[in-house]
């Protein structure tokens, strides 16, 4: 048969008061009473049929049996405190695998990763990014978004992904950006008119125009579209591509605004009119139904749609003291 153990409260209570010799010390540690320590040695010692302790009038010490078995204790002690570690971690750590379109991976998760990496640091992430994470009409939505097998995607698009927990994240406002310098070069940029002699830069990323705005939606709504098709221009498939060239001062790009704003805030980009134009697509966080509550899956989607929060928090209060019309 298994050897019967003495009761777990009397081996805790053993353990506090031979490591401080002190009756009163361990029922201070362990939030109860010098008697309640004194009665679970008593039924440990009953227990063991043998003293652990010799009671001096105003000392403790412990007898031979007693000092060779508090390392003993204590190493038990350290190997149950271990296992539920090991628990713990195996819950709430582990490998999740998220994909993202490139311009928000690039963009607006990777600046971010940090908090999420140092608030749960037993969680191994691993981001990829690709263009199919973006809606298009000529893709069967319901089966582009079984294909890849990630524990989490960010879809751009409508919204519509069965079988998948989905989550809206936000939806962008396109605005114009360029590099600081063209905003007050030899060509200013004062009003929509100056950008006649400006090259405008094309993200192609997403075809259809009705769901992601483009320059002649925008030239339209600034009320130049009379400038439509009669400046010089750069088309990129990759919005990355289209918010570099404009980085290094080849044009000016329609950028989604979240994507910007850091480099908006450390002068790498400038934005020479307030003007946007709002994507009928969205961001979403999308979720197998059957993965969705586990623990390490959880905690990342609870992170993208806070972190998700403050930049529509932070948008608002930007609109506010600028004034930006939509």
């Amino acid at each position: 048969m298994q050897p019967r153990l003495p009761p777990l409260n009397a081996l805790r209570a053993f353990e506090a008061a031979a490591r401080q010799l002190s009756f009163k010390k361990a029922a201070a540690e362990l939030s109860v009473t010098p008697a309640a320590i004194s009665h679970q040695i008593k039924l440990l010692e009953e227990f063991l049929d043998l003293a652990l302790f010799n009671r001096l009038t105003r000392a403790l010490e412990l007898t031979p049996a007693g000092a060779a078995m508090l390392p003993r204790v204590q190493e038990g002690f350290a190997s149950l405190l271990a296992a539920v570690e090991a628990t713990r971690r195996k819950e709430t750590g582990g490998i999740v695998t998220l994909c993202a379109p490139p311009s928000f991976a690039a963009r607006w998760l990777v600046p971010r990763l940090g908090s999420f990496t140092r608030a749960h640091p037993d969680i191994d992430l691993r981001l990829s990014s690709s263009v199919a994470m973006i809606d298009k009409v000529e893709r069967d939505v319901d089966t582009a978004s079984d294909e890849h097998g990630h524990d989490l995607m960010i879809r751009f698009g409508r919204g519509i992904y069965p079988g998948y927990a989905v989550d809206r994240l936000f939806s962008p406002a396109y605005i114009p950006v360029c590099n600081p310098a063209l905003v007050d070069g030899d060509r200013p940029l004062r009003n929509p008119a100056d950008l006649r002699r400006h090259t405008l830069i094309h993200d192609a990323t997403v075809p259809e125009l009705d769901e992601r705005p483009g320059w002649d939606q925008w030239l339209e709504l600034a009320d130049v579209g009379y400038l439509k098709g009669k400046m010089r221009a750069i088309h990129f498939q990759d919005g990355a591509l289209a918010l570099a060239a404009a980085v290094t001062g080849q044009g000016v790009a329609l950028a989604a605004r979240p994507m910007i704003s850091a480099d908006v805030a450390d002068g790498r980009l400038a934005i020479p009119f307030p003007l946007s134009i709002p994507s009928r697509y969205a961001y979403f966080v999308c979720t197998p139904t059957a993965t969705a509550k586990r623990p390490t899956v959880l905690a990342l989607r609870t992170w993208l749609i806070r972190e998700a929060a403050r930049e529509r928090a932070a948008d608002r209060n930007s609109q506010a003291r600028v004034g930006t019309p939509e």
